[in-house]
Formats: C-alpha cells, structure tokens, sequence
C-alpha cells in the first residue's frame, strides 16, 4: 500500500513537470528562419567559390561538383538543425570524417578530390556550428580557407607539373648511361615537352618497363587518367 502510494507521487510529479516543461512544437520561428537563411547562404557562397574558382576550373569533373555540392548542403543543414541537441564535437566531426574516407565503388577517388571534400565538410561544419562565435571571426575563418586554397592552387607559388605513366618497349633505352635518347625518343613519339622521367616495372619477359614521364603542359588542366598504370 505505502509503495503504491509512492509510485502514484512520483508519477503525478513527473507528470506535472512534463506539463511545465511542455511538449511544445514550434511551428514558426521568424528569428531563427532568418538566421537559418542566412548562415546557409554564405555558407553556399563560399563552398561554391572554392568548387567553382579553384576545383572546377582545373578539374571540370561535373560529378565531383554535384558531390562537393550536396555534402556541404547535408553537412550544413545537418549540424545547424541538431545544433541545440547536445553532443561531443568529436563525434560530429568523426562521423564526417568517415565519409571523407569513403572509396567509391566506380573509381578510386584521387587525393586532390579528397581533399577539396574534407575542405568543404570542414568549412560545412564550421558555419552550421558556429552560432556563439562572433560572425565577424566566421567570416574571417571562411576568407583564410579561400586565400590559402588560392595561394596554393596558384602557379606562381607551386610550379605545376603534369606527369603520365607510359608502357614502354624499347627496353634497351632504359639504362642510365641512354637517358638521353629516352627522353629525345619519348619527345618525339609523345610530341610532350619532358623534363623528367622515372623508371618503374620492368618487365623482361616482354621487354617493357612502365616510365613516369613529367612534362610541363600547355594548360593547367588536370588529366584524370594520368596516373592508370595498368589494363583493366
């Protein structure tokens, strides 16, 4: 009798602080739909300089546009809306940091595509997460993630060299004492203007070696298919 009469306090007490605290479904909230508009809009503006101004004009791969796109979108729309929802900053950051690690099934993702991922989830997580830091700091960090992509991605700050992986017949070229004529051999048949070559696999059973040739390119274009050193 007395636990029963217990359990009916506890009940009717939880029951009434339920009340206070209430069940309240915000429908509408004009303050925070414009701060969500806004975040959101620079938080676009500045995922889609980056993809635009120093990913795309290199790459013009399409697919990883729409990709770097939609990750900043989901990453962004994802920490703002459970931004009130308490949890370690740490496991947010982990639990993007295992789609920066994802290997599609199609191709291997190049490093420089992982890259510009980690960035854009970085700058993603960033802006979702940073209502109590000053705007003025968060626009400041978002400049220093552009000015420093864009110092790197420039060419007079690191000289860029287009290299290809060639399978190569002529076998009796390859010793060290014939470098020359491989490379003159090599400028003629590839019409490329090469300033370097590595010897790889060699293959004496059908007197091949793979080369990996570097050259100066006429553009800054990247080649997606340079770097296939074998038959598929």
């Amino acid at each position: 009798m007395i636990q029963s009469q217990i359990d009916s306090q506890i009940a009717a007490e939880h029951a009434q602080k339920l009340a206070e605290e209430g069940f309240s479904l915000y429908v509408f909230d004009p303050a925070n739909l414009w701060v969500l508009l806004l975040r959101f809009a620079f938080n676009m503006l500045i995922c889609w300089t980056i993809i635009q101004f120093f990913y795309y004009r290199k790459s013009h791969r399409k697919d990883y546009y729409f990709t770097f796109m939609l990750f900043s979108v989901s990453v962004f729309l994802l920490l703002f809306l459970l931004e009130s929802i308490p949890m370690q900053i740490g496991f947010a950051l982990g639990l993007f940091a295992i789609f920066g690690m994802i290997r599609y099934r199609t191709e291997t993702v190049q490093i420089r595509e992982m890259t510009y991922l980690f960035v854009i989830i970085a700058i993603s997580v960033v802006n979702g997460l940073a209502s109590e830091v000053p705007v003025v700091s968060v626009i400041v960090a978002n400049l220093l993630f552009i000015l420093i992509i864009w110092i790197l991605e420039s060419n007079q700050f690191l000289k860029h060299i287009s290299t290809k992986i060639i399978l190569y017949e002529k076998i009796d070229l390859i010793k060290p004492d014939r470098y020359p004529e491989m490379i003159a051999d090599l400028k003629e048949r590839t019409g490329l203007n090469i300033t370097k070559v590595e010897v790889g696999h060699i293959d004496f059973l059908r007197d091949t070696a793979f080369l990996k040739v570097y050259y100066k390119a006429e553009s800054d274009e990247i080649n997606t298919i340079d770097s296939i050193i074998r038959f598929s």
